[in-house]
């Protein structure tokens, strides 16, 4: 008496044979986990430091007034603006700002004109304490210009607020991760599944009694364990190795592996899409890379989108890749949990949608 045929079965064996192949394709293991790992190294030993530190002025400051001016007028201070003094002081406890300042001019006959209030992060010692001095050196500047028998300018006053350190590799590293997920996605899977169509694997799979919806699962498994494998190491060689931030531990852990799940689910999307309209193999690079290059260049993988001109911003806040890098920043350093970041996993899901829809229009057997 025959056996019962069993899908479990046959799925999990096109599981083992999917991530066999995987591993042994070097463009999978190399931009899922190599590059992502030379760009955080590389990141995590360059110094933090930078030449121009960030600073904020409170709503209510005066801005009528030399201090001011000479202030955001400075190369090494960077005024950051469209915010409101909640959110900056979120940012200034987050080490993402160096310092808020407060100008006051205090009632006529006082003597200084002007009080500056300079609040800044304590846990950033070096960081804020540069930039306090290049505020003192401002004002002392100014009120050597006045007369000997004129009232001072302006005096700083100092305040400090606790926070924590937002390091290089808390930006870095989430983007390296997001790098490799969409690598994996675009890349492993388009180059993986046009070998399968050349070979008509893929035609003999449907001949076989197996269930079609298995077939799907267990690539998709297939994928999903390698490329979480390698989120796993660069999460870990990055905590481990280069302080990067897991705010609540384990727990922030396991949040950024779910959500780097959901990112990938939808990146194979796109590596379906390219499989689908590649006519070789050796179309598969242009074609991923039209798809894979503007979104590591524009999704604030390198660099924050902030420092990008006005008109190229709409663009990166286009992009899915976007999202995903920045749920997986606020999971890290900020400690989001899913539903905080409701926002950005909807929209992942809603191109996850559009990009699945393409790819069944354009699926081909062989």
């Amino acid at each position: 008496m025959s056996k019962k045929y069993s899908n479990l079965k046959a799925m999990f064996a096109i599981t083992k044979g999917s991530l066999l192949s995987i591993i042994r394709n070097p463009s999978s293991v190399i931009f899922t986990l190599l590059f992502p790992l030379i760009f955080i190294i590389v990141f995590g030993f360059i110094s933090s430091g930078s030449s121009k530190y960030d600073i904020a002025f409170y709503s209510k400051s005066d801005k009528d007034n030399p201090i001011y001016k000479n202030l955001v007028s400075s190369g090494n201070l960077k005024l950051v603006e469209n915010a409101s003094d909640t959110e900056l002081e979120s940012q200034l406890e987050k080490g993402k700002i160096e310092a808020m300042l407060l100008i006051t001019k205090n009632p006529a006959g006082t003597n200084p004109i002007y009080t500056v209030e300079v609040k800044t992060n304590k846990s950033t010692q070096e960081r804020s304490a540069l930039t306090k001095l290049i505020i003192s050196h401002f004002v002392d500047a100014i009120n050597s210009k006045s007369l000997p028998e004129a009232p001072k300018v302006a005096e700083i006053k100092e305040a400090e607020v606790s926070g924590r350190i937002y390091k290089m590799i808390d930006f870095i590293l989430p983007g390296q991760l997001g790098f490799s997920i969409l690598s994996a996605g675009v890349f492993g899977t388009a180059f993986v599944l046009l070998s399968l169509r050349e070979t008509l694997v893929i035609k003999r799979f449907f001949a076989t009694p197996i269930n079609r919806k298995f077939i799907v699962i267990g690539e998709g498994i297939s994928r999903l364990i390698f490329s979480l494998s390698g989120s796993a190491i660069i999460i870990l060689i990055g905590h481990f190795f280069f302080s990067f931030t897991l705010v609540n531990g384990v727990e922030t852990f396991i949040n950024m592996m779910i959500v780097s799940a959901l990112g990938l689910i939808v990146f194979l999307g796109f590596g379906f899409v390219v499989s689908n309209i590649s006519k070789n193999v050796n179309s598969v690079p242009a074609i991923a890379n039209l798809i894979t290059l503007p979104q590591f260049l524009l999704a604030g993988t390198f660099f924050p989108i902030d420092n990008f001109p006005a008109w190229l911003q709409p663009v990166s806040n286009a992009l899915p890749l976007t999202y995903l890098n920045d749920a997986l920043r606020k999971i890290a350093f900020e400690g989001a949990g899913i539903l905080i970041i409701g926002t950005d996993l909807l929209i992942l899901c809603g191109w996850g949608i559009v990009i699945y829809a393409f790819a069944i229009i354009f699926f081909k057997w062989e």
